[in-house]
């Protein structure tokens, strides 16, 4: 099962990094092919996407969130994807945001995209469009500070 691995910094505090993340709803401004993305409710979001050349739609779960550290998810119908994007604060001003993405390619457009290089290609412009994009503002759009805990499935509230 490939998976990709990209980082980028951005020059904005960890809190502020984490803050935008949180607003997957925003994520069709800065990710290539994603048409929609509706947060059902603190763990399941609805995506639409389409990805070479389909139009897929699936639901992920969000399986641990932890403020300023990470969010993992996975996939729960359509084809499978899951991943982890963590935050690392490198200043006051300036954040590193790391993604692991593992997917299971489907039929040969996919497979040969994969082998190509394509999901790579295409991570690695989403970061630098969520770069872009929260640089420019230098706020972020909302945030969600609650917490779930992978082992206990519990969802908390932070300050």
């Amino acid at each position: 099962m490939p998976t990709v691995e990209k980082s980028i910094e951005v020059n904005v505090p960890l809190r502020t990094t984490y803050n935008q993340w949180t607003q997957f709803e925003e994520f069709p401004r800065f990710m290539e092919g994603v048409k929609e993305v509706q947060q059902l409710d603190e763990k399941r979001l609805h995506w639409v996407a389409e990805i070479a050349g389909k139009r897929q739609e699936w639901e992920a779960e969000i399986t641990e969130q932890r403020p300023d550290e990470r969010i993992a998810w996975t996939s729960r119908g359509g084809d499978y994807n899951a991943g982890v994007v963590t935050f690392h604060r490198l200043s006051d001003d300036r954040t590193r945001v790391m993604l692991q993405f593992e997917y299971q390619p489907e039929g040969f457009v996919e497979s040969a995209g994969s082998a190509l290089g394509v999901p790579d290609r295409r991570i690695e412009g989403d970061l630098k469009r969520f770069k872009e994009f929260i640089e420019s503002r230098g706020t972020e759009t909302g945030a969600w500070r609650g917490e779930i805990d992978r082992d206990e499935g519990e969802r908390r509230r932070s300050a």
